[in-house]
């Protein structure tokens, strides 16, 4: 068939031009497919994906999420990286590829919610016990260890009380009793501290990494991501292969997103690691404020341990979130009318954006245990963005006026 012999439309489709290759720039390129082509029958029976090797189909990867995945694993410190929708897909797909039924799972009492949503949800329903320990209490979460426990989340610091726990020692326990470990490292970003080598010399940490992309790799708030981290080959491959009979995939064009920002992730987050703790220190002056949960503040619950990992040198790196708590004298009507108060902050879930946020919640509906280390009264968290400092102190200011004067 000659090239005189095919109509426009045929013609369009299978053009014989291709761009010279040697093109370069400073962002990757996005390759966007379903169907991979092959040279030949013969080339598609051999390839491999698995390795990354080669290409096979678009859920398996392409040259924009390989590269993708080799950068995110270099910033955590880990080998191998896979890609999924979400944070909570990481969690999740993590969850179902190491666990089967009759097996117990141990969670952190303030872990992430939606962890414990799928874990009284899908995971119950397959037939895994789960129990929650102290997050701040190494001998409890011995005590809770059993034959049946194959798999402990941990999480540092805590969700929305921000509690750093001894991590160290968690780890140590784990390794020693022969349990996956699995830490949501979203806070830390791979950038506070590195979780695959949590003494700095190669000889502890966690087995897995889950990490929202949503929040600082992303950095736009625009972006929904997550990606499961690890050095071992074998459980790599356990996850890998529970991820492909999943069908999880991200788009193109989300990659391209996270690609973009990953070079200006180290400014951002030390930048509103700066903003946090001045707001942070300047809220612990106002009457209306009777605690400060931030890591890095002396009187944090589990600062100790924050600064024997993320502190090793000078003053140390963290989150830029924090939370406070509003005496309780004041009802939820006042701690919602500050919010409501608040001109920049906007009231919204997520963080590591470029806008500053606000949530208040209902400590007692998310905690299984008591918490005698967070003072009565209402946690408001603070997720900052990249605003001018001294405006959002002002608009903190003018919203403790209105609500609690």
């Amino acid at each position: 068939m000659t090239q005189a012999d095919i109509k426009l439309a045929t013609h369009l489709i299978h053009h014989p031009y291709q761009a010279p290759a040697a093109f370069e720039g400073p962002q990757p390129a996005v390759h966007k497919a379903s169907t991979v082509f092959f040279e030949n029958v013969q080339a598609m029976r051999e390839r491999r994906w698995l390795d990354k090797s080669s290409y096979t189909y678009g859920l398996h990867g392409t040259p924009t999420t390989y590269t993708l995945e080799e950068r995110l694993a270099t910033l955590e410190g880990g080998l191998q990286c896979l890609l999924v929708p979400s944070g909570l897909a990481a969690i999740a797909t993590t969850s179902l590829a190491l666990l089967k039924t009759g097996d117990e799972v141990l969670v952190p009492d303030n872990v992430y919610g939606p962890n414990k949503t799928i874990t009284e949800g899908e995971l119950a329903h397959f037939g895994i016990t789960h129990q929650y320990y102290d997050p701040m209490s190494v001998e409890d979460l011995a005590a809770k260890i059993t034959p049946a426990t194959k798999l402990v989340w941990l999480e540092a610091p805590g969700s929305v009380t921000m509690e750093f726990p001894n991590l160290v020692e968690q780890v140590r326990l784990c390794r020693d009793k022969g349990i996956t470990t699995v830490l949501d490292n979203t806070w830390g970003a791979g950038l506070a501290f590195n979780a695959f080598d949590l003494l700095g010399d190669g000889t502890l940490g966690v087995d897995v990494t889950a990490h929202a992309l949503t929040k600082y790799p992303s950095g736009g708030g625009d972006v929904l991501m997550g990606s499961i981290i690890t050095r071992k080959q074998p459980l790599h491959m356990r996850i890998k292969l529970c991820h492909m009979r999943l069908g999880l995939g991200v788009s193109g064009n989300d990659a391209e997103a996270v690609l973009r920002s990953l070079p200006s992730i180290g400014l951002r987050y030390h930048a509103q690691d700066r903003a946090a703790r001045q707001l942070a220190q300047w809220l612990a002056t106002q009457s209306a404020v009777v605690q400060v949960l931030h890591p890095a503040m002396p009187e944090a619950p589990g600062h100790a341990h924050w600064k024997q990992l993320c502190a090793r040198n000078g003053e140390g790196v963290a989150a830029g979130l924090f939370s406070v708590v509003i005496d309780e004298r004041f009802d939820q009507a006042a701690v919602d009318r500050f919010c409501d108060s608040l001109q920049l902050f906007k009231i919204g879930y997520s963080w590591g954006g470029p806008v500053s946020l606000v949530v208040p919640y209902e400590l007692a509906e998310m905690r299984s245990r008591a918490t005698p280390h967070i003072k009565p009264g209402t946690v408001v968290r603070f997720a900052i963005g990249l605003e001018e400092v001294s405006d959002l102190q002002a608009d903190m200011a003018q919203a403790l006026a209105q609500a609690f004067a």
